[in-house]
């Protein structure tokens, strides 16, 4: 049997804002009942951009239950900004944490929380590449975004702990092999920079280029992707990357802020620590 927090039996037993609300202006649905869990969430977002109301409902666990119920006392009075920062991290923290086994229920319950803002915000939903793009589990419909976005956001290492976060994985397994080709992928990424970081050899060009490139293609894309914006490199000039900023991204009064705090720092981050990142005009 898994252990439960008293926080979790709370709210499954008591859940706190189910149902729905008749003039929400974001909902969301993630999930399948087909698959045993779905979460529709219902956001009424006032003109300042606060979340008013949040509702929910939810077939699935207790797990599912309890993590949907925190997630909604979570962002109720939080800015759509402030909430867009809650990770399926902070939904287990709030519940006191969860069973590993149980973790895709604070991921769910994140994917329906930036799909509600994507939602409000106007975005489509091909927008979202979190929660769209190519499916790997046919059997839970995850998609390979959802499972590098997992893998990237918890830091998991092996083919359970995906299963753990996102079920993919979980039923017939013939997406095993897709899963450790990304597992391995990602790993390989991080080894890669971590020895550009040593100090013992300076990257060569033609290194220094697969590296950004691939971070760029493997972790900024996404990360841009899922608020509607995206990324296009332009060019690399030794330690100077020129970049361009491509969908949402373009109108966004903070563009400056996400070339440096995102684009640069994650070059940094994977590549290396004195990398400069210009927009290309």
């Amino acid at each position: 049997m898994w252990d439960y927090t008293d926080k979790v039996k709370e709210l499954y037993m008591h859940p706190k804002n189910v149902g729905k609300i008749d003039d929400a202006n974001a909902v969301a649905e993630v999930g399948s009942i087909v698959c045993g869990d779905a979460l529709k969430l219902y956001l009424k977002i006032d003109e300042k951009g606060v979340i008013r109301d949040a509702k929910f409902e939810t077939f699935g666990c207790g797990s599912a239950i309890a993590s949907s119920s925190a997630l909604t006392e979570m962002i109720i009075g939080t800015t759509v900004e402030e909430a867009g920062k809650i990770t399926n991290k902070d939904i287990a923290r709030y519940l006191g944490g969860l069973p590993e086994e149980k973790m895709h229920c604070s991921v769910m319950g994140n994917e329906a929380l930036e799909k509600a803002i994507a939602m409000w915000r106007g975005e489509t939903t091909g927008d979202h590449v979190d929660i769209e793009g190519e499916i790997i589990c046919h059997c839970f419909g995850v998609t390979e975004n959802l499972i590098r976005k997992a893998i990237r956001d918890n830091n998991l290492k092996t083919v359970e702990d995906v299963t753990n976060y996102t079920k993919a994985g979980g039923a017939c397994g013939s997406c095993i092999p897709k899963i450790e080709d990304i597992l391995h992928e990602m790993a390989g990424l991080v080894r890669e920079a971590e020895a550009g970081r040593s100090g013992e050899k300076q990257l060569t060009n033609i290194k220094r280029m697969k590296l950004v490139q691939e971070t760029i293609g493997n972790v900024i894309k996404p990360m841009l992707q899922n608020d509607g914006g995206d990324i296009e490199l332009v060019d690399i000039d030794g330690k100077n990357v020129f970049v361009a900023l491509r969908g949402s991204c373009v109108s966004c009064l903070a563009a400056g802020v996400t070339l440096k705090n995102l684009v640069e720092a994650k070059l940094r981050e994977f590549v290396e620590e004195d990398i400069v990142v210009y927009e290309a005009k």
